[in-house]
């Protein structure tokens, strides 16, 4: 009787397990994905994030986030895109995308 709990929990628990696994690879696989992040103070960060077929880049601060800019995906230079652990290429991609925006307006 002991042995056939035992299996009946173990069930249950991998059941729960499969759950938890299965709705996490659903919302990752979803429309938005962050591209890269860079601190500009303490406690504010700028954020660029790929929604769709849009790129925003956010300003976010302790319970605030604004829009900063809104581009195209296509816009987004490949070669400098932010990857993983190169926070210093976000940044001057962010700088030269902000000084073209400024020399546009």
């Amino acid at each position: 009787m002991l042995f056939g709990l035992a299996v009946v929990i173990a069930a249950l628990i991998a059941c729960l397990w499969l759950i938890k696994r299965l709705s996490a690879a659903q919302g990752a696989s979803g429309a938005l994905k962050i591209l890269g992040s860079t601190a500009v103070g303490p406690r504010e960060r700028v954020v660029l994030v790929e929604v769709g077929p849009q790129v925003l880049v956010l300003g976010v601060a302790p319970g605030n986030v604004r829009t900063l800019h809104i581009m195209d995906a296509s816009q987004l230079p490949t070669s400098t895109a932010p990857a993983a652990g190169t926070r210093n290429d976000f940044a001057g991609w962010l700088r030269k995308s902000l000084e073209r925006r400024n020399d546009a307006s």
